[in-house]
């Protein structure tokens, strides 16, 4: 009985998706910000909640995630993100100090402790890699020009995470330093093991997976891409990154072939990660904080709209593709809810998880729609100005 609950609920949720994608491509905005209000109806608290699929969703949800870093792993290669990190880090510094800030401020504002203010710069930020990958293809920019400035604060930002949430981990717990020191040097150890892996053995790892079965192929990009994944999570790295260097470590006809068989499956669990995100979403918890969540949003989105502007102009970008670089850098996800469910798990300050759920989902929804009027805006404004100057 419990699985044929299952397969009718989750039924209703695919079908519930493509009728939402479909008025989406009426309405020509993206299906994002639909995908994540459907899971906060049916999630807990809702209007009618989900009970036998929702961990059967939660592991689509991290499957969604893998394979949407992985793919836009496959759009570079190992010395091309090499490079690109080196010459980004000054932006990703100016990124973690314009973004952290207003976490850190509102906490100790709010007299929270430095404990929650170690948890709140977190929460604002990190920008939510699935949701800007997501953003990024549904727009059809990732052959832009700023598109590598932007995957490079994204990977910057997610290496950092692999710092710091072993760092947050031991501080919430309170290991102390030795602990916080092991837990950092396992994290960096790995992180640094795959990029090796990814920049030295690239052709092996190719040789490996190719198959002149599509079939073998698929199940073998798959399966290392999760393995992968799975591994580094849980030596406390982001899943994302390792998928993302999985990625990086494919090349040429390969990565191409790759790219035409996950994509559909992609498509498929990127969207079951949004709908669980509004899942795993009481709405009830989010009245009382739902003040304090918008000014952390009007401010959380001028910060990343700044620095994707900035990074952008410093690579010597126009002024359009600076707007959609710094409009792609505006959700927060995965990442933010994961940093406030630790801290309210360790028991922390009692207002940081719903202030967090709130803070994301309201970026999460405005962020797509920004992205897609952004470029137009822009583009007005420009002809505008050059109209007035001829004029004159």
């Amino acid at each position: 009985m419990h699985g044929s609950l299952l397969l009718v609920e989750f039924g209703a949720v695919l079908l519930g998706l493509g009728l939402l994608g479909a008025l989406a491509i009426r309405f020509q905005i993206s299906p994002i910000p639909l995908y994540l209000l459907a899971g906060l109806a049916f999630g807990q608290g809702g209007l009618l909640p989900l009970g036998a699929t929702e961990e059967f969703i939660a592991t689509g949800a991290e499957i969604g995630v893998i394979l949407l870093l992985f793919t836009l792993g496959l759009e570079y290669t190992a010395p091309e993100l090499v490079g690109t990190l080196r010459t980004s880090a000054v932006g990703g510094l100016v990124d973690l100090v314009l973004n952290a800030a207003p976490g850190v401020i509102l906490a100790v504002v709010l007299g929270w402790g430095p404990v929650a203010a170690l948890v709140l710069g977190g929460v604002t930020y990190v920008t939510s890699s699935g949701i800007a990958a997501k953003v990024l293809s549904d727009l059809d920019w990732i052959g832009n020009r700023e598109t590598p400035v932007v995957l490079s604060l994204l990977v910057m930002e997610d290496l950092a995470m692999a710092l710091y949430l072993p760092i947050l981990t031991a501080v919430l717990a309170g290991t102390g330093l030795l602990g916080g020191s092991v837990a950092l040097a396992v994290a960096a150890g790995t992180v640094s093991v795959v990029l090796f892996v990814a920049l030295r053995f690239g052709r092996a790892v190719e040789a490996f997976v190719d198959s002149p079965s599509q079939e073998v192929l698929l199940l073998k990009v798959l399966g290392l891409t999760v393995l992968v994944a799975g591994i580094a999570q849980s030596l406390q790295v982001s899943a994302a990154v390792g998928a993302f260097l999985v990625g990086i470590a494919l090349s040429g006809p390969l990565a191409h072939t790759a790219r035409d068989l996950l994509s559909p499956l992609r498509d498929l669990f990127a969207a079951v990660f949004f709908v669980f995100f509004g899942l795993s979403t009481n709405p009830a918890d989010l009245p009382p904080v739902v003040g304090l969540a918008l000014l952390l949003a009007v401010a959380g989105m001028a910060t990343k709209f700044a620095t994707g502007w900035w990074v952008a102009r410093r690579a010597g970008i126009g002024r359009t593709g600076r707007a959609r670089a710094g409009a792609a850098l505006i959700p927060r996800g995965e990442f933010n809810i994961v940093i406030a469910g630790l801290a309210v798990a360790a028991g922390a300050h009692a207002s940081l998880g719903p202030l967090a759920a709130a803070y994301v989902l309201i970026l999460a929804i405005v962020a797509p729609l920004a992205a897609r009027v952004v470029e137009p805006m822009v583009q007005r404004r420009s002809r505008a100005a050059a109209a007035g100057g001829a004029a004159r």
